[in-house]
């Protein structure tokens, strides 16, 4: 987004709301009489799960201010159920409030980024590893669609897809583990590790040879090598304080 932010009484004008985003589906009436709050907090955690990929994925980028009621527009929804989904990503320290202007993306410093690292080298790994050995039939058969979907969107350099198909791979995976808060602690702390210039690698050929390392944990899983999905997972989270970290981020106070 070029340009000055404006403020967030000034929604119409503000070049921010990334022009990708899609509305959340309206959750389907029910049967009988449902309290009001029910479908709020339905439509809230929608509206979180938009925004939460739209940072991810760079449509909504560090430096750059949103008013919950451009974001609003944009999805189609009131204003409320966006705010209260920005707040909670306040709270979850990925999105910081810009006093009468909106919202912004935290820019990750590199202290920010070795202690990130370092939780899910502790908590990502021995997690990823439990999975891989509850992991079925029908479970890998789904990680090799979406492993497919990651080997497609690196072959056409697509950066919003392949991040999206690889939240989606390892999130299931770990999902496995029967365990809710330690998936979504750990889906926190790769959101936080947002991939700054993963443009620029893209254009360097780099992609495919990242996506074929997901094919190789689906071959170690499949084998029961747990000491192979253990070494390849931590290559795989290298990546974050490797290659990555050596691209043009944005720093802490800067746009």
């Amino acid at each position: 987004m070029d340009g000055e932010p404006l403020r967030a009484s000034e929604p119409a004008s503000e070049p921010s709301a990334p022009s990708t985003l899609s509305k959340p589906a309206r959750p389907r009436p029910p049967a009988g009489p449902e309290p009001e709050r029910l479908r709020h907090v339905s439509l809230r955690e929608q509206c979180l799960a938009v925004i939460r990929q739209a940072m991810v994925s760079g449509e909504i980028r560090s430096g750059d201010i949103y008013s919950a009621s451009a974001l609003a527009a944009k999805l189609g929804v009131s204003s409320s159920p966006v705010r209260e989904a920005m707040l909670t990503l306040v709270n979850q320290g990925l999105l910081e409030p810009v006093r009468n202007r909106g919202f912004r993306v935290v820019a990750m410093s590199d202290e920010d980024l070795d202690e990130i690292y370092d939780m899910r080298l502790l908590l990502e790994v021995p997690a990823t590893v439990r999975a891989a050995r509850r992991a079925r039939a029908a479970d890998l058969a789904e990680l090799s669609a979406l492993a497919t979907e990651i080997e497609t969107a690196a072959h056409d350099g697509d950066v919003p897809a392949f991040l999206d198909a690889d939240r989606r791979f390892h999130l299931t995976l770990l999902a496995l583990n029967g365990n809710r808060r330690l998936t979504e602690t750990i889906a926190n702390l790769r959101d936080q590790t947002r991939l700054y210039g993963l443009e620029t690698l893209a254009e360097r050929g780099l992609l495919p040879a990242w996506a074929h390392e997901h094919r190789e944990l689906l071959t170690a899983i499949s084998t029961h090598d747990e000491t192979h999905v253990e070494t390849l997972i931590r290559h795989h989270l290298r990546h974050v304080r490797g290659e990555w970290e050596t691209t043009e981020r944005p720093q802490p106070g800067r746009p």
